[in-house]
């Protein structure tokens, strides 16, 4: 059973990819580490293909890292290595969705990982089927492959630029066939994805974070639109702009700086760790009317916007809630009345800190509100004298169709209350959402206008929102 009570109420991690080519390095060895860095974002299946230079070998299932690989990563053998974990959305967490993905076609093995959700795999896979191609997944990225294999042109190369064009939404995919290793970013750069430099080889991740792990150089990230190719371990990728039509603004995710990426990676050149201090230090600006004797988060994503408001408004950062790491995303919940209390077993409020005192807690969003309420309550029972809810991200009121598991509108709680009839749901002293003006401004080294809110203002950026009434939400699973 899904732990219910506290991720339920978090917007879901996308994907986590990682590549690497050497013909020196333990690559099995170097991708398991790479996908334990980018556990995060996604902890219901992991997977591995490595390949030769003739023959690939694959190892994936379902559950954590930790999981699918402790037997080991015998078998494992070859210079080119792609990994995945993955988040799914509901009714696809299945073994035949794992990635990454493998066909065999004319040019010999392909492969593939992706983070993020195609909006027109519906009639893209329509029109394949017409022509013969079988599916044997629900996963949108299938169709990368079938595309790839359709395709007429000559080198993989042109056929991978041939397939991202036609592919909508937002992707950062891995490639792998027999003797070369394929990223490319969309257009939009929705997704992340960064290259690092081995002694004696590459590495591409979605985060920076697994490349330290794994003792690689950051090099930079992959532009939004670009397709870099590796084939060898000592010479620059090739780099392809393969992007027919490059938008005037791109559109990064603005919720892997509020909360999906690591704090200590470096995204499209931002500090998430910084960015998400500066949303605190805004957040405590724009409540200047809070008289309040400690600040305290929601850990562990709510801590560095609690330490920004804290060191802003010159009063004590402190660990009220104590999070059970041990607790996974399952557990038994044999009763409906458990279930209700079952928020004590991942949160536990310090008596010591807050009995007394009037607390600001920190969090990154409300997204349903089924357990703010709950954490208000444990407050309160510790002997808190005033809670107020500070959130360091506007009102979630609007799906997101790049990859991210979000609710529909109508189950979004800001969709249907106002702050007030929020506040007053979750029981707090006050609630205070961070600006949208304050929101761009946390930014130090983007440009605001590059940043996607459409969960936010229900703008989106290449039109998503028509292409899915149209149902392809429904008929196929997000790719991450």
């Amino acid at each position: 059973m899904r732990d219910l009570f506290y991720e339920a109420d978090k917007l879901h991690e996308e994907c986590g990819v990682f590549g690497i080519y050497s013909h020196k390095d333990d690559v099995a060895l170097n991708t398991y580490w790479g996908l334990f860095a980018l556990q995060h974002r996604g902890q219901e299946s992991a997977g591995i293909i490595v390949s030769d230079g003739q023959n690939v070998h694959v190892k994936k299932n379902m559950g954590l890292v930790s999981d699918v690989f402790k037997s080991g990563l015998e078998g494992l053998d070859g210079y080119i290595g792609i990994g995945h974990v993955r988040y799914s959305t509901t009714g696809s967490s299945m073994t035949y969705n794992v990635q990454p993905l493998k066909v065999f076609y004319d040019g010999g093995n392909l492969c593939l990982s992706h983070n993020g959700n195609l909006t027109n795999a519906a009639s893209l896979r329509q029109e394949l089927a017409k022509e013969g191609h079988v599916f044997q997944t629900t996963v949108d990225s299938e169709v990368v492959l079938s595309l790839i294999a359709r395709s007429r042109k000559k080198t993989l190369e042109e056929r991978v630029a041939e397939a991202a064009n036609a592919i909508k939404g937002a992707f950062a995919i891995l490639i792998m066939s027999n003797d070369k290793l394929i990223a490319f970013r969309d257009p939009y750069g929705f997704r992340p994805l960064c290259l690092g430099r081995l002694d004696h080889g590459w590495v591409v991740a979605s985060e920076t974070c697994a490349l330290d792990l794994v003792g690689a150089h950051y090099v930079r990230d992959i532009k939004p639109g670009e397709m870099i190719v590796i084939d060898d371990a000592d010479k620059e990728p090739t780099s392809l702009m393969y992007a027919q039509h490059q938008p005037e603004h791109r559109a990064h995710c603005i919720f892997e700086f509020v909360y999906f990426a690591r704090p200590d990676s470096i995204m499209d050149g931002e500090s998430i760790y910084l960015a998400r201090v500066n949303m605190g230090r805004i957040l405590a600006r724009e409540t200047k009317d809070i008289k309040a004797d400690i600040v305290i988060s929601v850990p562990d994503s709510g801590t560095p916007a609690a330490i920004g408001y804290g060191l802003e408004k010159g009063i004590p950062f402190l660990e009220g809630l104590t999070k059970n790491k041990y607790i996974g995303r399952t557990f038994i919940q044999p009763t409906q009345k458990q279930r209700l209390n079952a928020v004590r077993l991942k949160l536990n409020a310090n008596r010591s800190l807050v009995a007394g005192k009037s607390v600001v807690m920190v969090d990154d969003s409300i997204v349903r509100g089924t357990t703010s309420g709950k954490i208000v309550q444990l407050l309160r029972d510790a002997g808190a004298k005033q809670v107020h809810v500070c959130i360091s991200s506007p009102p979630v009121m609007n799906s997101c169709y790049y990859g991210i598991d979000t609710s529909e509108r109508k189950e979004l709680i800001a969709a249907t209350k106002t702050e007030k009839e929020i506040c007053e749901y979750i029981k707090a002293d006050s609630l205070h959402y961070i600006s949208m003006e304050g929101l761009r401004s946390s930014l130090s080294v983007l440009d605001p206008d590059d940043m996607c809110y459409a969960c936010f203002n229900a703008k989106y950026p290449d039109g998503a929102d028509e292409e899915m009434k149209q149902g392809s939400k429904y008929q196929f699973e997000m790719g991450c």
